[in-house]
């Protein structure tokens, strides 16, 4: 009777254990899928023109600074177009330029930096001013214009030195 008691014990502590193994693996699961969904890749501008034809309908996150003489602010409809220029997303090449407020600055004034054409449909953001950076959420539409839902924006005045987070995958 003790050696069927030990194999029932056993038993146990070895479902025990099997069970343990499965809750853990199903909490990894949950972590993990839920950090690459809610994790944002941000585009450059060269790497949006990059996709060509494989960027154009999908929803993207693309950073870049705005040029404040592209703004057209539209409050009857409500729309905002500008343009973004094209700002280094490698930490290096923002250092070698003198941090963020001045890789902005360079990208503004650069004729040669590629632009991307913007379309909010909705009124204009407060901080949208010149060289402020923005990230913005949205489609590239056929033409080339990004027609973005969501503009976050980061007033030039309030620079750190870092570019925001870029995490790779989409």
């Amino acid at each position: 009777a003790a050696g069927a008691f030990g194999r029932d014990r056993r038993a146990v502590r070895t479902k025990g254990i099997i069970a343990g193994l499965l809750i853990v693996a199903a909490v990894a699961y949950l972590i993990v899928s839920n950090t690459g969904a809610t994790a944002t890749f941000f585009l450059t501008i060269d790497e949006l023109a990059a996709m060509d034809e494989e960027a154009r309908g999908r929803r993207l996150t693309v950073a870049g600074a705005v040029l404040g003489d592209t703004i057209v602010d539209e409050p009857t409809l409500p729309r905002v177009r500008f343009d973004l220029a094209q700002v280094p997303a490698d930490p290096r090449e923002v250092q070698r330029a003198g941090g963020l407020a001045a890789a902005l600055q360079a990208a503004v004034h650069d004729p040669s930096a590629r632009r991307l054409p913007v379309v909010y449909a909705k009124v204009r953001p407060e901080l949208l001013q010149h060289g402020a950076q923005a990230i913005v959420r949205g489609v590239l539409a056929e033409d080339g214009v990004f027609h973005a839902d969501e503009v976050l924006l980061k007033c030039p005045t309030r620079y750190g030195e870092e570019l925001p987070n870029q995490v790779e995958g989409s």
